[in-house]
């Protein structure tokens, strides 16, 4: 049985996990697997006074959570699972997912990490001298040969693709070649943000693609509003433009004499008198 000095901190640390789930409008909650120490410190460092983190135990967490009033807060219950890292925070959710993105930093791969892209070993001279580098290279697929007193590898070979496991032979020889295969940093699992829950695969943002279509749809609706005449602030002086152009033709047409169309409509009549003197000279009977 439990002492009642260790149930009372039980009770503290549950109070205390209370306290921070109401006290911030985002509670995110991403996985700690995989992720170095020092990156986790430098994190913490990079976003002091924007988010506070604390690693909390899934047991109290759960506890904390029903014994809430509130009912939203139950919805992080099913994302309680592995080793969990609370980011609690006002910041919008997808400009936290996206701090985090930009957070991670490119490492050396060990047996059993998953690819971040496809790796591709590049022709050319590996720097290593002949010996067993060269049964490593071949075990993993690599065409070799031995020139200048080295191991070159022949071709461009892929060894494996984006979001396939890496094997500790083929680990071992990235580890080698200085490549590095591996994505460390920490992967929002799930954010609640004012009662939603947003699952970390929609918090994931493309932001040139986005701001690219976000320029797509900008010219478009310009190009829109400008066809239909829908005046706004950003279109009203093409519209003034537009619309005295065309005032100014159909009153030539017309015709119709204003200041702006006199030396206009004068010009064509005089014009049309000409084009029209010649088709009665050409007209006339010859002598």
């Amino acid at each position: 049985m439990p002492s009642q000095q260790v149930l009372e901190e039980k009770i503290g640390e549950v109070e205390e996990i209370k306290e921070l789930l109401k006290g911030y409008k985002s509670i995110g909650l991403a996985s700690l697997q995989k992720v170095r120490a020092a990156q986790l410190q430098e994190l913490k460092k990079s976003l002091a006074g924007k988010v506070y983190m604390r690693v909390l135990k899934n047991t109290l967490t759960k506890l904390a959570i029903q014994t809430m009033e509130e009912d939203n807060m139950r919805k992080l219950e099913e994302h309680l699972e592995g080793a969990n890292l609370f980011l609690f925070t006002d910041l919008n959710p997808f400009k936290l997912a996206l701090l985090l993105e930009r957070g991670k930093v490119k490492t050396t791969a060990k047996s059993g990490d998953i690819a971040y892209m496809d790796v591709v070993i590049p022709e050319g001279s590996t720097g290593q001298p002949p010996g067993p580098i060269i049964s490593q290279l071949n075990a993993v697929g690599l065409p070799t040969r031995i020139e200048s007193g080295s191991v070159w590898v022949s071709k461009d070979t892929l060894v494996v693709r984006k979001g396939e496991v890496i094997s500790e032979r083929l680990a071992a020889l990235l580890s080698k070649l200085g490549i590095k295969a591996v994505e460390a940093g920490l992967s929002m699992k799930a954010v609640l943000d004012e009662g939603l829950i947003i699952s970390g695969d929609l918090l994931k943002i493309d932001v040139e693609a986005t701001r690219k279509s976000i320029g797509e749809s900008s010219s478009e609706a310009f190009a829109l509003s400008l066809s239909i005449a829908y005046p706004t602030p950003d279109n009203i002086n093409p519209l003034l433009q537009t619309a005295h152009q065309k005032a100014f033709s159909l009153s030539l047409n017309a015709p119709v004499p204003t200041r702006e169309t006199m030396a206009d409509l004068v010009r064509k009549a005089h014009t049309e008198m000409l084009s029209l003197n010649s088709v009665v000279e050409k007209a006339k009977p010859t002598a």
